[in-house]
């Protein structure tokens, strides 16, 4: 990502807070509710996703048909959905905002799904190193010998993890 500008931010309404926490839902399941509160902002930036400060922290990031986490979000409410595991020889990549490859990752969580945000984490302890989209289904991911599995969009270190509000 580059440089996060933000421009404005604004709470949003009780039934805005509700379908965001329904696209999360539909994510991530019962987790959700580990990010339900009753102030939630959204950021006006220019990064290609939504972000959302839940208690002033941004904790969620979303597009138009999904909202999932960011990785402050799932360091302080870890989560067992949408999980892809590197090994070690992977996290050095993945952490500097390299895509997860089929021969660095370990295991597939069956939730996966094309076109939908995963975590990406380290097999040693399960910290979460990146956010990204997943290229495809866990089912055919675990067919896949090589070549891309998911696409990085958020990892430690860029301007999302940075952000400062």
């Amino acid at each position: 990502m580059a440089r996060i500008t933000v421009k404005k931010r604004h709470v949003i309404r009780k039934s805005q807070i509700s379908e965001l926490l329904e696209r999360l839902a539909d994510e991530i399941g019962r987790s959700a509710d580990l990010f339900r509160s009753d102030r939630i902002e959204r950021v006006e930036t220019d990064a290609p996703v939504g972000i959302y400060l839940v208690d002033k922290k941004p904790l969620l990031m979303g597009a138009e048909d999904w909202a999932f986490p960011t990785l402050r979000g799932l360091v302080e409410h870890p989560i067992p959905e949408r999980r892809v595991v590197v090994d070690s020889g992977a996290v050095r990549f993945v952490a500097n905002g390299a895509d997860a490859m089929r021969p660095g990752i370990v295991s597939i969580s069956p939730d996966i799904r094309a076109g939908h945000p995963v975590q990406v984490v380290e097999e040693r302890h399960g910290k979460p190193l990146a956010v990204g989209i997943a290229l495809y289904d866990a089912a055919d991911m675990e067919r896949q010998e090589k070549g891309k599995s998911v696409k990085s969009v958020h990892y430690v270190g860029d301007d999302l993890w940075n952000l400062e509000i």
